[in-house]
């Protein structure tokens, strides 16, 4: 049976990582996970999500009304392209450029999800995002991509039409509005909620903190 502090620090040290797909922050903050893990010991759950359905789930957004200049999208990808290069990381800015349904690469990911690969396959779908030279990311696309880490493609077209998978669609949504999550990327450690990308160094401190306050056996 764990200690009290042993079932602390494993608390502490889950995370729940929110992110969509054709997200280019969250994208950019997927790169950095292994380095969050390897730096805080800490365990990472991806819940892949469709940000425009969350978005419209809420009661408001910051893309209503005039938008501040953070918000342009000359800004934002000239921002993303920094943040890459920052990051030694590829980036191609998807906009105008790779055609794509948020829903769908949504239940992509869970469907990977059903086979322990969500972490992997979201990776390889972020690759065909913001690295590969793609017009499309559609059903064969999203395939292709289970196929190169390990799923086959009958097991993988069933899984992404399956009802569970759909359900669970709208219910990762709903625990995302409940948890407080307003956008992507956010990361949640032990209830403390971390929006965006360039949020990581808060979270890693946060972390590192949590560890520092707990004692010693």
């Amino acid at each position: 049976m764990l200690s009290t502090i042993e079932q602390q620090m494993r608390a502490a040290a889950n995370i729940d990582f929110y992110y969509s797909i054709g997200s280019r922050y969250s994208y950019l903050a997927s790169t950095q996970i292994a380095t969050l893990k390897k730096a805080t010991g800490c365990d990472v759950e991806w819940h892949p999500i469709n940000s425009v359905r969350l978005i419209n789930q809420r009661e408001s957004s910051p893309f209503e009304g005039e938008l501040s200049g953070q918000y342009e999208w000359n800004y934002r990808e000239l921002d993303a392209k920094r943040w890459a290069k920052l990051y030694g990381v590829p980036y191609l800015e998807p906009r105008g450029r790779v055609h794509f349904d948020s829903e769908l690469l949504a239940r992509a990911c869970i469907a990977a999800k059903h086979f322990g690969k969500v972490a992997e396959y979201s990776r390889l779908l972020f690759a065909a995002m913001f690295q590969d030279s793609r017009s499309q990311i559609d059903e064969r696309e999203s395939t292709l991509r289970a196929e190169a880490c390990g799923i086959s493609a009958i097991d993988f077209d069933v899984a992404l039409r399956a009802q569970e998978t759909i359900a669970q669609s709208d219910a990762t949504i709903d625990r995302a509005v409940h948890a407080g999550v307003f956008g992507v990327p956010t990361f949640i450690a032990h209830g403390e909620l971390f929006w965006g990308n360039d949020r990581l160094i808060l979270l890693r401190h946060y972390l590192k903190s949590q560890q520092n306050i707990i004692p010693s056996t």
